[in-house]
């Protein structure tokens, strides 16, 4: 099925399609309940981290237009931060958060956008699952009516690891699940604790979807 057509945004509809095409045409590719994507209307998506390949992997699985968090750094050299904003990368600083940011990214959701979240802030070292960092809490505290679909990625350690700059064509499965369910009281509790615990909730969705078919 083709890439609905970005007019307002072509940068963005071109480099999709060329990475889309990269993706499958270079990776043996398994996606494990494409059906349960949520295409419509605004959704948080969020996945572990295991490499570079994460962000592309996972926006090139829906149709429409998806929206990234991405580190602040990658935001500093003069091309890099004149492109990135094409990609709907959104900076964040991963050391000193501060409200602007968030308040973009709960704007963002909001306005209708999907949005994808690595809840554990960085790649994994060690190609497991880890815990969330409180701010994933937090948002998802302030967008307390919006789905909030869980993915799993596995294979992509495999193919280019943080410690590594050697890519590997390598197998690698995408497995979506249906949304989070949240109660009111989890929503509403307040403190860092609370935030964990939403943390916890989130990477535990993640953990138990399915690799295999």
């Amino acid at each position: 099925m083709p890439i609905p057509f970005d007019e307002a945004n072509p940068i963005y509809h071109i480099t999709r399609t060329v990475v889309r095409s990269a993706l499958h045409a270079f990776f043996p590719l398994k996606i494990l309940n494409q059906e349960k994507l949520i295409e419509e209307g605004p959704c948080v998506v969020v996945a572990n981290h295991q490499s570079f390949l994460d962000p592309p992997l996972v926006g090139t699985l829906y149709r429409n237009p998806i929206y990234f968090l991405a580190r602040k750094t990658l935001f500093d050299p003069p091309f890099m931060k004149q492109f990135m904003p094409f990609t709907h990368s959104i900076p964040v600083d991963q050391d000193n958060p501060n409200p602007s940011s968030i308040l973009q990214v709960i704007r963002t959701v909001r306005n209708g956008n999907r949005l994808l979240i690595f809840p554990e802030g960085t790649r994994c070292s060690d190609n497991q699952i880890h815990d969330a960092m409180p701010g994933i809490g937090l948002i998802l505290s302030k967008l307390a009516n919006v789905p909030v679909q869980p993915i799993r990625i596995e294979g992509a350690y495999d193919c280019l690891p943080i410690h590594s700059n050697k890519l590997r064509f390598r197998p690698i499965t995408l497995s979506v699940g249906d949304p989070i369910q949240f109660t009111p009281e989890e929503l509403k509790a307040k403190g860092r604790e609370a935030q964990l615990a939403l943390g916890r909730k989130v990477m535990d969705a993640i953990r138990t979807l399915p690799i295999q078919a």
